[in-house]
């Protein structure tokens, strides 16, 4: 998809109304409710109960209708891989929010009035629950020492069944790249498999997606795109959050987080496939980068395991636009992650002034169409 944020991807026109996830249609739990999910053995386990595979209700499943934070339950240092967990279950928050949001706006006729199969409905119901047994899974892998993340109010820039499937290819493409970086950050061996069970499933979804959807070969070559610095791509996705919404116990998200300016193409972009010369743009007027003139500054394109750095001019920005040259030995497949950096091949999360941006190669018409 287009060279942007994950925020910025999806917004598809200055005209488009952004759908808001109010409070989640049903029974919402109450503060005393929620606090039982501290317990690992209460309610549905995901994996044994049907109701995170084939509960087809536009209520919202367990634990999703229980928002709230989980306070810790014991006092004590926090569990080695923490931080990872309380990170992915914010952002959890988010895609289960999307997904549900989806199910209540939406209803098998919509899909299928444009023209798409008559199960999509179905499926995105069934993602929706696969989504909450994530929640449920990150909870429990949160030590009770640690609080466990509630969910915040969200906006999503999709207005229609297409603006919406299109928004579920560049979360899912791009759940890819920063599951690969979150592996990395895990300690505990249990963590690392954990992390790739559910990366498997996200690309079960993404599969589907490309398939049945946009008709598109799934293959993304002999590897997905390996981003090393997770909270860079995760905090793209504070742009779907309401400000000031979250629960004041949940910790930073993510943590720790850098700010980043944010990365896009340039709105006149007409191809973003590899060799393509395209014109950078920091999306955000309030986080504009700064270069130092004296430093040699990269655009660094990952893609597959590993990555290539271009080097920059950056003399004449604001004034001029900077402009680079997407590697051209890159396949035209999966996605690529792009990022500017102090230092070739940015080897730290420190040497990343600006980005990521997200690259969609599969389906590439989509890409261009979501400038």
């Amino acid at each position: 998809m287009a060279f942007r944020s994950l925020f910025q991807v999806c917004l598809l026109s200055p005209l488009v109304s952004v759908v808001a996830a109010k409070p989640i249609l049903g029974k919402i739990g109450s503060f005393a409710d929620t606090q039982k999910l501290a317990d690992p053995n209460f309610g549905p386990v995901p994996g044994e109960d049907p109701i995170f595979s084939t509960y087809y209700g536009v209520e919202a499943p367990f634990p999703g209708n229980l928002r709230d934070a989980v306070l810790p339950t014991k006092v004590g240092p926090p569990g080695e891989d923490d931080e990872v967990w309380q990170n992915l279950l914010s952002a959890e928050w988010i895609i289960f929010d999307f997904y549900q949001k989806a199910v209540e706006s939406f209803n098998a006729s919509s899909f299928v009035k444009i023209g798409m199969p008559n199960t999509t409905y179905q499926r995105i119901q069934e993602i929706r629950n696969n989504e909450a047994g994530h929640l449920r899974i990150f909870q429990n892998l949160i030590s009770p020492t640690s609080v466990k993340p509630g969910a915040c109010d969200h906006q999503y820039p999709f207005y229609d069944p297409i603006s919406f499937l299109a928004l579920v290819t560049v979360l899912e493409v791009s759940s890819m790249a920063f599951l690969t970086g979150l592996v990395q950050s895990a300690k505990l061996p249990s963590s690392h498999a954990a992390l790739t069970a559910i990366a498997e499933t996200e690309a079960r979804h993404e599969t589907w997606s490309l398939i049945e959807i946009w008709k598109a070969n799934p293959f993304a070559g002999p590897s997905d795109t390996v981003f090393p610095y997770a909270n860079q791509i995760l905090d793209t996705t504070n742009g779907f959050i309401v400000p000031g919404s979250c629960p004041k116990v949940n910790p930073v998200y993510p943590n720790p987080r850098q700010g980043l300016p944010a990365l896009s193409a340039a709105s006149d972009t007409k191809s973003l496939t590899p060799g393509s010369n395209i014109g950078l743009n920091f999306t955000d007027p309030t986080n504009q980068p700064s270069f130092d003139k004296d430093t040699q500054y990269y655009a660094v394109f990952f893609h597959g395991i590993h990555n290539i750095s271009v080097p920059l001019n950056t003399s004449c920005w604001p004034e001029q636009e900077i402009r680079v040259t997407i590697p051209e030995k890159f396949e035209t497949k999966g996605v690529i992650a792009a990022v500017i950096a102090d230092t070739a091949g940015a080897p730290t999360k420190e040497t990343v002034v600006a980005g990521p941006g997200i690259i969609l190669e599969q389906p590439v018409e989509l890409a261009i169409e979501l400038i």
